[in-house]
């Protein structure tokens, strides 16, 4: 090593020492540039670039060795030999050029071995053709030495010049050259030995150094030109290559998933959506690690190229947080190791919103509990359960009572606050195991297992205390009606069970309001016999089960009979007559009055169209008919049709339907009597009496009710209100007709008290109107027939 460091301090110039260091410096960055560059390529192509190479490279490290050998000044005359000068430059250039080529192929360390051992051919071989006035001899360990470290720094410079960091493979590569090249010239310099011979003399063939120094020049420039084409090479590709990257950059940002480009363990690109997915700069991305982002193996990764469905798994965000993912995971040629194209899509809006399907399919929207469907499921599975521990079960129905009037006064907004109060109230007041849901519209259930029917019992009070404190800015509003059925004592299946426990319901709705009942049998068999009355009225009318009976209508003061009071009947196959106090309020409550309403008004029209006494005929009108919007063009059709003047058709109406909606009400009457149709108050007396009434419709009668004539000869009470009323009439100029007159003394006491009309049992029962035939076919009157007979069925 001192011999070494002697001969570089003592026998070189170091200005020519620096030039061939400059030299072999760009020599060397020109070489990886260029070998990069035919790796890059194939075919014809990648031999012109490793022609190429080889020259710059082979006459860089021969330049580099003889403007050493130019600084190297040994003290007596020197030459060189022409024809091994030359051999030594194509030593150079081929050997160095078969090292680049063995490093582009798969053994980059054998060819920097090889690029190593050409470096030192040359040298050798341009040692042999110095000459020298003495006698040459060699340091053998040293010589040794300078062809290993070569031969070593080479195998180490070339595979890290084909690594993938750019930075890397030209400043590292680049340097571990310099140090093959600088290592093996000086440590061979310091191996040899000049013993100063003076019979030794420099043959006059020899290479002056001067004309050495010209080629050496020569040389330089050609390393230099190749240099700077390597320099231009570079920047081209790299504006090339980020021309391209900006190409592709774009277009990974317009795609609407994240991508990445990754090999095994590394990730290399990423596209701007994905670093937004994750909460990061693309920038941050690029190079860390894949097993941060994402925990696939490399071979998971290999396992999963090119699979036709994509996988899902978890990305860790910024925070460390999991984000689910779907991949899609294609193999792509970069270069010798597997690279990897990962398409990723975020799931997150994608769960939530599967997330929040499943809510809705579950839970009700409004109230947060679960819905009907939820509810039918869980109360299978729950009476399934308690059938297999012998245990038992209650199903509690809700309604609330009174909610429409919320609705109506106050808007649905306020019902569905109301509604929202209700289902926290009913969350708040479930024990353990109990769940509860909403039905429907203000129809709610509870689910709730129990040891006794008398745990029910308690767990309605629980809900009815519950129910009274909610409601917020309407509570008082709205109470609760509960109905309850008990598994296995009152059914044993989910729908039977819930059916009974809505049965119960019914019940308590009916009996009063805020309360609850139990389910009894008797209710079940009540509640099916109104069904099936239901559905045999709203089909009386189509199969002829109905019928109309005539109750005639006379005048106190003469008897004379004036008109007729029709009434419908109902004959219904196995049960024989209907009452109509039975059958009518339940028409009104399915919704069958208006059918059987328009199939009255009909029959009535056309069967006093016929009579040629023209006799009034007063027909009995529902509110849920009167409230009907196309009630009054029903009334026109049906006198046009029939033929029947408007002024012998009387329509009666109690003061219930004035009650129920006073404006609507009013607007219809006003347009009956436009068509010239007689409009009268029943009942009157009863109920909502008001004289405001009176005055606010165009009533044409007023009718008394029953209540009040019977025993009117002999109650003092009965007696006033009649009196008050017929006094009443004939202050408006309304006619007064009794109803409900059966006695001769009732009679009498209308005809004293002036009376305009009366009708009843005394003056004519209820019966078919052929049996009226001689009072409608001439204007006679006579006592009509005393007792109610149906028409033979048909």
């Amino acid at each position: 090593m001192l011999k070494v460091v002697g001969c570089f301090v003592d026998q070189h110039s170091y200005g020519l020492v620096a030039l061939a260091a400059l030299v072999c410096a760009v020599s060397s960055l020109a070489a990886i540039r260029l070998m990069r560059y035919a790796a890059a390529r194939s075919g014809g192509a990648r031999r012109v670039w490793l022609a190429i190479a080889s020259l710059s490279t082979g006459a860089g490290a021969w330049a580099t060795h003889f403007i050493a050998m130019l600084a190297f000044q040994p003290g007596v005359p020197t030459g060189y030999d022409v024809s091994i000068t030359a051999l030594s430059l194509v030593l150079a250039i081929g050997l160095t050029g078969l090292g680049l080529w063995v490093s582009i192929g798969r053994r980059p360390a054998l060819g920097g071995a090889v690029f190593g051992a050409g470096v030192a051919a040359m040298h050798f071989t341009g040692m042999a053709a110095f000459q020298v006035q003495g006698a040459l001899t060699w340091d053998m360990p040293l010589v040794v030495t300078a062809i290993v470290s070569g031969a070593l720094f080479g195998a180490i410079a070339l595979p890290v010049a084909r690594s993938a960091s750019p930075m890397r493979a030209h400043v590292g590569g680049a340097l571990l050259l310099i140090l093959a090249i600088c290592s093996l010239h000086f440590t061979a310099m310091g191996a040899v030995v000049i013993t100063p011979d003076p019979r030794i003399s420099v043959p006059l063939t020899a290479l002056p150094t001067k004309w050495l120094a010209v080629g050496v020049a020569f040389a330089a420039f050609c390393v230099l030109v190749m240099g700077f084409a390597a320099l231009l090479l570079d920047v081209r590709e790299r504006r090339k290559i980020a021309l391209e990257r900006h190409r592709l950059q774009s277009l990974a940002n317009a795609s609407a998933e994240g991508l990445l480009i990754c090999n095994s363990r590394r990730i290399l690109h990423a596209n701007e959506n994905l670093a937004e997915m994750l909460g990061l700069e693309p920038a941050a991305l690029a190079r860390i690690p894949l097993s941060t982002l994402l925990s696939l193996r490399p071979q998971e990764l290999t396992a999963h190229a090119s699979a036709p469905d994509p996988l899902r798994t978890e990305l860790r965000d910024s925070a460390g947080a999991d984000v689910p993912v779907e991949i899609y995971i294609r193999p792509i040629e970069l270069s010798q190791q597997p690279h990897f194209a990962i398409a990723i899509r975020d799931l997150r809006a994608q769960l939530a919103a599967e997330a929040e399907i499943r809510k809705l399919a579950l839970y009700d929207s409004l109230t947060g509990l679960f819905n009907r469907s939820s509810f039918h499921q869980r109360l299978e599975d729950a009476v399934q359960s308690a059938a297999l521990l012998s245990g038992k079960l209650a199903v509690l129905c809700i309604d609330l009572d009174r909610f429409k009037q919320v609705n109506d006064l106050f808007g649905h907004a306020a019902g569905d606050r109301l509604l929202r109060s209700v289902g926290e109230a009913l969350s708040s007041a479930l024990g353990d195991g109990e769940v509860a849901a909403r039905l429907g519209g203000d129809e709610f259930a509870i689910l709730a297992p129990v040891d006794h029917p008398i745990n029910a019992g308690a767990v309605a009070e629980r809900v009815l205390n519950a129910l009274a404190r909610a409601g917020g800015e309407h509570a008082g509003h709205v109470q609760a009606s509960i109905g309850v059925a008990v598994f296995p004592d009152d059914a044993y299946d989910p729908p039977s069970l819930l059916h009974n426990a809505d049965v119960a319901l019914y019940r308590a709705k009916a009996e009063q309001l805020g309360g609850y009942r139990f389910f009894e049998q008797t209710m079940s068999d009540e509640l099916n016999d109104r069904r099936q009355i239901e559905h045999d009225l709203r089909h009386a009318a189509d199969r002829g089960e109905l019928y109309m009976v005539y109750q005639p209508q006379a005048a106190v003061a003469s008897s004379a009979i004036v008109g007729f009071e029709a009434l419908v009947r109902w004959r219904r196959p196995g049960h024989g007559q209907m009452s109509p106090a039975i059958f009518i309020p339940l028409a009104e409550e399915c919704g069958a009055i208006l059918p059987i309403g328009e199939w009255v008004l009909r029959a009535v029209c056309k069967e006093a169209a016929g009579w040629p006494n023209p006799l009034s005929v007063a027909v009995n009108v529902s509110p849920v008919q009167l409230h009907t919007p196309n009630f009054v063009a029903l009334v026109h059709t049906v006198l046009l049709e029939t033929g029947l003047s408007p002024r012998r058709l009387e329509i009666e109406i109690t003061e219930t339907a004035l009650v129920r909606d006073f404006a609507r009400t009013l607007a219809t009457l006003r347009q009956l009597k436009a068509l010239g149709v007689r409009i009268a108050m029943d009942d009157f007396g009863t109920g909502y009496s008001s004289l405001s009434n009176l005055r606010a419709f165009p009533f044409d009668k007023i009718k008394i009710d029953r209540s009040f004539v019977s025993a009117v000869d002999t109650n003092q009470q009965a007696a006033a209100i009649v009196r008050s009323v017929l006094g009443l009439g004939r202050g408006l100029g309304l006619p007064v007709m009794a109803e409900g007159v059966e006695t001769q003394a009732e009679l009498l006491f209308l005809q004293s008290e002036a009376c305009d009309g009366a009708q009843g049992y005394f003056l004519g029962r209820p019966g078919p109107i052929d049996q009226f035939a001689h009072l409608t076919r001439a204007n006679l009157h006579a006592p009509a027939p005393d007792v109610e007979t149906p028409p033979a069925a048909a």
